[in-house]
């Protein structure tokens, strides 16, 4: 049996890229460094929202915590390797 449909619906040729998409001054890869370094993106939820309204406020409540943390790892390490 021949499958004779398989090239009716091929549309490589047609141009579907629309008009008030222009790339006419694009540079290739002028954000490639960038995208090379990494992003984390964290999804606050809703209900604290009011708390960590930017991602400043996010940073500087994770650097007030970051020492305790450290220090909490430091001290279960002491007791394990001790």
């Amino acid at each position: 049996m021949k499958k004779n449909g398989r090239r009716k619906g091929r549309t490589d040729d047609r141009d579907t890229m629309r008009p008030e998409y222009d790339f006419s001054g694009a540079v290739r890869g002028a954000t490639a460094a960038r995208h090379a370094q990494g992003a984390n993106v964290v999804v606050i939820d809703p209900d604290i929202l009011d708390v960590f309204p930017n991602s400043v406020s996010v940073n500087d409540a994770l650097r007030a915590l970051a020492p305790v943390l450290r220090q909490r790892r430091r001290a279960v390490a002491r007791r394990r390797g001790a």
